[in-house]
């Protein structure tokens, strides 16, 4: 997510971190064991003036699997459930809005699962998982499954693109 986000004109920050959870300070190898409650996320500052938090949404929908429960290929977890934090109830009535849509226009196979809650603590990712994809493009992870997306952002999205 956040490679992708990064590159859309309007995002002034996206910060790799964790949230939903009840553990304090939560470290990746802790949220990982799924005993924290936390899922990974980014948190995006933007501009409204230039983007609006509809084609945030937008992206999110179409970058990502928002259909398999506590999976994103073939990561599996809590911590890799889909999900939204929202900050306010404008920001709520959006994303619920925006299920129903992707649902009601089929653009997956299944009904979306994404989870829609109010935003708790953000804790940041380790120093590490910051800019993860600028750091490590030859990583096979990074060229087969963040590629893809950053691509697929790119062509479906090129008004939007840095």
């Amino acid at each position: 997510m956040e490679a992708v986000f990064d590159d859309v004109n309007g995002v002034d920050s996206v910060e790799s971190g964790y949230s939903g959870g009840k553990t304090e300070n939560p470290t990746f190898g802790a949220i990982c064991s799924g005993m924290t409650g936390h899922a990974e996320v980014v948190r995006i500052t933007f501009d409204p003036a230039v983007v609006s938090y509809s084609e945030l949404l937008e992206i999110f929908f179409a970058i990502h699997n928002p259909t398999t429960l506590n999976r994103q290929g073939n990561d599996t977890g809590t911590h890799y459930r889909s999900v939204i934090f929202y900050h306010s109830d404008s920001q709520c009535e959006a994303a619920q809005q925006a299920i129903r849509a992707v649902d009601s226009e089929g653009a997956w196979p299944d009904k979306v699962v994404t989870q829609v809650a109010p935003a708790g603590v953000f804790y940041m990712a380790e120093a590490y998982h910051q800019k993860y994809f600028a750091h490590h493009t030859s990583l096979p992870y990074c060229q087969f499954v963040v590629s893809a997306k950053v691509q697929k952002f790119r062509e479906k999205f090129a008004g939007l693109h840095k």
